[in-house]
């Protein structure tokens, strides 16, 4: 029987991030379903002092609407937002697949995304050039120079107040989930990049190990764009979560 799957998308992205991801899932007679985050995409304007539970609310409805318990698969800022739906409405999800997730920062890495954040406050165009490079290492920029293209042209389609607001959530809401995790019923799986220097291994990690039936990957030599560097990997760790079956990635020396 299919299940429905629910691709929650990053902080300045949209829906079509989940392109390469979406396709298999949907060849796999899985229901997809990829809907933009509040103040991204075709959804409606993020305001200043929006919440999680604001970004989570639309996700909610959906759920409400759906034949079935969702499988819930959250990028980045959608893992966040992932993260806080199976936290309220434990009832509505059946897994929980958090891909390059943040969590449990440590000093200098709320300090480094606090910096990121100021940057975009002061000049949003540089912010937009830093995260391509940081996203895309120079060998896969060289092999696929039109998607870095096309993703920067994403980034750049943001309504700024909308990013703005977004980002501040993704810079602080790790800290409004992290006491909580404990209560997190679905079964996690949390998977990154190896070479992921904001949403590390060490993060996935605790986060497996804080809710009651975690595990945790990493992905050697891949950084944070997952869905689009290695979608095969975000494939398969999805449909082990569906098919509640083990999950390894080979080369992986974090567990």
């Amino acid at each position: 029987m299919p299940a429905d799957v629910v691709l929650l998308h990053g902080v300045g992205l949209d829906h079509t991030m989940w392109r390469r991801v979406a396709g298999p899932l949907s060849a796999s007679a899985q229901r997809v379903h990829t809907p933009d985050l509040l103040g991204h995409g075709t959804a409606s304007d993020a305001d200043d002092g929006t919440t999680l539970a604001d970004l989570a609310a639309p996700i909610t409805g959906l759920l409400g609407s759906l034949p079935s318990r969702a499988h819930l698969v959250g990028f980045s800022l959608g893992a966040l937002v992932a993260t806080r739906v199976a936290l309220d409405r434990p009832d509505e999800v059946s897994s929980l697949t958090l891909v390059s997730g943040v969590a449990d920062r440590r000093p200098e890495e709320r300090a480094a995304v606090d910096r990121r954040l100021a940057d975009a406050e002061s000049d949003l165009a540089a912010t937009f050039d830093a995260a391509i490079d940081r996203w895309f290492s120079p060998r896969w920029r060289r092999a696929e120079p039109r998607l870095a293209a096309e993703t920067r042209a994403v980034l750049a389609a943001n309504r700024p107040a909308s990013y703005l607001a977004c980002y501040r959530i993704f810079a602080e809401a790790d800290a409004e989930v992290w006491p909580e995790l404990p209560d997190l019923l679905a079964p996690v799986l949390a998977i990154t990049g190896a070479d992921d220097p904001g949403s590390t291994p060490r993060m996935s990690a605790a986060v497996a190990s804080r809710v009651p039936n975690g595990r945790s990957a990493a992905v050697p030599g891949a950084r944070h764009l997952l869905p689009l560097e290695r979608p095969d990997m975000v494939t398969a760790a999805v449909l082990a979560q569906i098919e509640t079956r083990p999950f390894a990635v080979a080369g992986d020396t974090t567990s």
